[in-house]
């Protein structure tokens, strides 16, 4: 705890997320509240844009933008032009999956735990050109990543173009093998997308851990920046065949920033993306890995021997970070969920899959051991006596 309070310091507590406590909030892996300065850069941004708007806004401050650029591909490891900012990680897939040039019988492979919004701009290809989506299952959690790669293995047939592949799982937090996947599809000629929408910026990692071809983020998870910011990685020799999603000249064929062509839109939202690097970099990624995996493991740990809970994620430090998905044996996820909330406002994310069912708690950097002591109280009660009527 002190080693944690000295990080943060050099962090300034002053920029920490300025949050309710009201409101023990255990879902940070939808959005995570932005530290004070962050917003407080959005506004003086927001402001100077306001100041001779048609001028100021692309004349000065869009251009600014590319130092944004610079930052972000330090953060991931590659060139900076192999990275275009987006609105969110939704968008920075949608236009690796309706970008690619694919043929009718052409087969995607992916995980039937894979998030929702993709699976269904997935289908959508299926339906209007032939494509033809196959998704594997994986267990639930698995016992090694070994299980998790011969699954993706044993699903490529030789109509396999693409495979799709979480980095982190939205719904159970559990972390995939991607780059003994990534090499299993080069080495077969297939190309491979990794959704990082939960990972990037929740525990360190490079582009080269990964070694995939293509990569998207949303930045207002766990970087803590404004809302509708994300990240691509397109491998620079790669992005010259990939269509954007809204038109582009021609002369940008080769040009990352081909992708970022969506019309007016504010620049202080990406010029803020600074103050959350700046953020995260003070903290340091390694320590802040840290400091969620002890969180993670607090409150896991403590519920781990009581009767009727259940885990859908793996304790081992290679599978899992911050987000873990909890059972009571029993119950419904939902009414648990809203009884946490309406009772002891304890915000927590039910998850009801075809597969499992469970509560994903996700605590981040500022969330107290108080609060996790008491969400666990409270399963506990749960667990023993049932859910109150």
């Amino acid at each position: 705890m002190r080693l944690w309070r000295r990080t943060v310091a050099s962090a300034s507590y002053a920029s920490l997320p300025k949050i309710t406590r009201g409101i023990i909030n255990l879902n940070n892996g939808g959005v995570s509240p932005s530290p004070r300065i962050v917003t407080e850069a959005l506004v003086r941004y927001t402001w100077q844009q306001e100041d001779a708007t048609a001028y100021t806004m692309w004349q000065i401050l869009e251009p600014q933008s590319e130092t944004i650029r610079t930052g972000l591909a330090e953060l991931f490891g590659c060139d900076r032009e192999e990275i275009a900012i987006t609105r969110n990680a939704s968008e920075s897939l949608e236009i690796l999956l309706m970008g690619m040039d694919l043929k009718s019988g052409d087969e995607i492979l992916t995980t039937t735990q894979d998030y929702p919004r993709m699976l269904t701009t997935l289908r959508q290809r299926e339906k209007r050109e032939g494509l033809k989506l196959k998704l594997i299952q994986i267990p639930i959690p698995p016992k090694n990543l070994d299980e998790i790669t011969a699954a993706f293995e044993k699903g490529i047939t030789n109509r396999t173009r693409l495979i799709l592949i979480a980095h982190q799982i939205n719904i159970t937090g559990q972390i995939t093998p991607v780059k003994a996947v990534c090499e299993m599809a080069r080495a077969k000629g297939i190309e491979t997308i990794v959704d990082g929408a939960h990972s990037f910026a929740q525990f360190d990692f490079k582009q080269k851990d990964l070694g995939c071809d293509y990569f998207g983020t949303s930045l207002h998870k766990w970087l803590h920046a404004p809302k509708g910011t994300g990240l691509l990685y397109v491998k620079r020799g790669k992005i010259e065949k990939l269509w954007p999603l809204m038109a582009a000249e021609s002369k940008q064929a080769s040009d990352i920033r081909k992708f970022e062509e969506i019309g007016t839109h504010s620049a202080a939202i990406k010029l803020a993306i600074g103050e959350a690097l700046l953020f995260h970099n003070g903290i340091g990624g390694k320590r802040k890995e840290a400091r969620l995996r002890y969180l993670s493991r607090y409150w896991m740990n403590r519920l781990k021997d009581v009767p009727k809970i259940r885990f859908n994620t793996s304790f081992e430090p290679n599978q899992s970070c911050a987000i873990a998905n909890v059972q009571i044996e029993g119950t419904n996820p939902e009414a648990v969920g809203k009884y946490l909330f309406d009772k002891h406002h304890i915000f927590v994310t039910p998850i009801i899959h075809e597969e499992f069912q469970g509560l994903r708690i996700t605590p981040n950097v500022y969330t107290t051991l108080g609060e996790l002591d008491c969400f666990c109280e409270q399963v506990e009660l749960i667990a023993r006596n049932g859910l109150p009527s």
